[in-house]
């Protein structure tokens, strides 16, 4: 501690010196003129010749300085150039009278030059320091975080206060920070248990340095003799956000009002900025939590729905079929045992798409490319689809289709999806297409109706994860997966799906995939 002080000490010694050496300079100086003025020229009063030390003197090292100047100045030429000479002795009262006079008005006119001076200097201060602050504010206003902003804001603090080095930390309390931003990352922090820490009493009282010993990020770091550690703390609602630091030498004085005001500043802004940043990132997680709720809530309505009207209708068929006193025909046993084929195959779909959903978001798919007949895969997916419905399907292909760079799993899985959304929304006409597009880059598949479509205002959420379109009278059917599983499966094949109105009246969706390149040969087999 006693060193600390020292070094403060040493500092204003070598400050009084560098005045007191002036007040020599300028004084000679006047001295040698007046000299020069009185016994060569013969000038009766050249006294006024030392008013332009004391106004020099005022100008650049204030009113103390000026005002000993003054007085030095009055000593001076009463010992030097008033009879008697070499004495403080007056023997003229009109001389007296001079020197007094000389005396006052060298004493104002280094206390104006001293005003003035300060005067201009704290103007010039206070334009740097709204220079400063009018930058940190827009460097803040334009950032997305605090951590984003406050690399360019340490930069302006060392260029703004005169700090060797700057950062900015994160936390509760000084031992509980994490560094989010320094001036120069690539040295090492200096150590030290030391700190001089900013304290602000009460709104409106002038803000002070203090020593005091704390535990701090500085502790880990690496101690340096000839440096002074600062802190000030980021402090808003009376919640401590983090601190910013700064370093300086030792031989330097603490940081001045102006420095100290724009630390200040700096320090408070910052910390309103953590404090949106902390308040948007709960909020979002909040938010990102109530919305995940509701899709689970959405999901396990619709499975439960989904999944109860099958497993309704597989039981009511098979305790019928195992119920003695019913008899059976062989075709009605046969239609029986095709209900609950065709509802075993509904549960398998709904259970397929959503770990088909699953593995969507997690990244999982990774579909084996080869070169696939279109046809083949169409027929395969069209036969089922008739033989659980009674509406018509319509097949138009292009004569001479190539085939697809695709995964026979996945479009079979596409056509399917789509083949089921038109059965269960669309009306009794159902057409599939495949024909090539881009030059025959691509082969575009579309499964379109003659239903009552999807709403205008419906249509660029038709792909959303969850989405249900609200028909009137029919209210939300399905589980809204099947649309984002066909997305989700196109694009992981390279291709892509879109939605629009039908020439039918109802709804088509196109998928477009990729063409194998000429000369592969189509990959025997298709999905079943």
């Amino acid at each position: 501690m006693h060193e600390w002080w020292d070094r403060g000490r040493g500092t204003r010694l070598r400050q009084t010196a560098a005045v007191s050496g002036g007040v020599v300079a300028a004084l000679a100086l006047s001295t040698a003129a007046i000299a020069l003025l009185h016994g060569v020229l013969g000038v009766p009063y050249p006294a006024p010749v030392y008013l332009l030390a004391v106004l020099a003197v005022g100008l650049t090292s204030g009113t103390i300085p000026a005002v000993a100047t003054s007085v030095a100045a009055f000593l001076l030429y009463d010992f030097l150039f008033v009879q008697p000479l070499y004495t403080l002795t007056v023997a003229d009262p009109l001389e007296w009278l001079d020197l007094v006079l000389f005396l006052a008005v060298a004493i104002a006119i280094g206390r104006l030059a001293a005003l003035v001076a300060a005067r201009a200097q704290e103007a010039l201060e206070r334009a740097r320091e709204a220079e400063a602050l009018v930058e940190i504010s827009r460097i803040l206003a334009t950032s997305e975080s605090a951590q984003a902003a406050a690399p360019d804001v340490l930069a302006r603090l060392v260029a703004a206060t005169g700090v060797d080095r700057t950062w900015m930390g994160l936390g509760p309390s000084p031992g509980d920070e994490h560094v989010v931003a320094d001036s120069d990352p690539s040295e090492p922090r200096p150590g030290g248990v030391w700190q001089v820490v900013l304290e602000r009493p009460a709104p409106g009282a002038l803000p002070r340095w203090v020593r005091t010993h704390a535990p701090g990020p500085s502790r880990g770091g690496t101690r340096e003799p000839g440096v002074t550690l600062y802190r000030v703390p980021m402090e808003v609602g009376g919640e401590i956000a983090g601190s910013l630091w700064a370093t300086r030498g030792r031989d330097r004085d603490l940081p001045g009002r102006s420095e100290t005001r724009i630390l200040s500043s700096a320090a408070d802004q910052l910390g309103q900025v953590a404090r949106r940043d902390r308040l948007a990132a709960e909020a979002t997680a909040a938010e990102v939590a109530r919305q995940s709720d509701r899709l689970k809530t959405a999901l396990l309505d619709s499975v439960s729905h989904d999944l109860r009207t099958p497993l309704a209708t597989i039981r009511a068929s098979a305790g019928s079929l195992l119920d003695p006193e019913i008899e059976w025909s062989a075709d009605e046993q046969r239609a029986a045992l095709r209900s609950i084929d065709a509802e075993a195959e509904r549960m398998n779909r709904l259970v397929r798409n959503l770990l088909d959903l699953s593995r969507i978001e997690g990244g999982a798919l990774h579909p084996d490319l080869e070169p696939h007949d279109v046809d083949d895969v169409v027929a395969s997916a069209v036969q089922r689809a008739r033989s659980a419905t009674d509406k018509r399907i319509e097949v138009r292909t292009e004569p001479d289709l190539p085939p697809a760079m695709v995964d026979d799993l996945y479009l079979d899985e596409i056509l399917s999806n789509l083949l089921e959304n038109a059965v269960r929304h669309g009306g009794d006409r159902i057409v599939v297409g495949a024909s090539t597009v881009g030059g025959g880059a691509q082969i575009e598949l579309i499964v379109e109706d003659d239903g009552p479509g999807v709403p205008d205002a419906a249509m660029p959420r038709l792909f959303d994860k969850f989405f249900r379109v609200d028909r009137s009278g029919a209210g939300r059917r399905g589980m809204g997966v099947g649309l984002t599983v066909v997305q989700g499966l196109a694009r992981a094949m390279g291709g892509d799906v879109t939605a629009g109105r039908s020439d039918l009246g109802g709804l088509a969706v196109a998928v477009r995939v990729p063409a194998a390149p000429d000369g592969l040969p189509a990959a025997a087999g298709t999905a079943p």
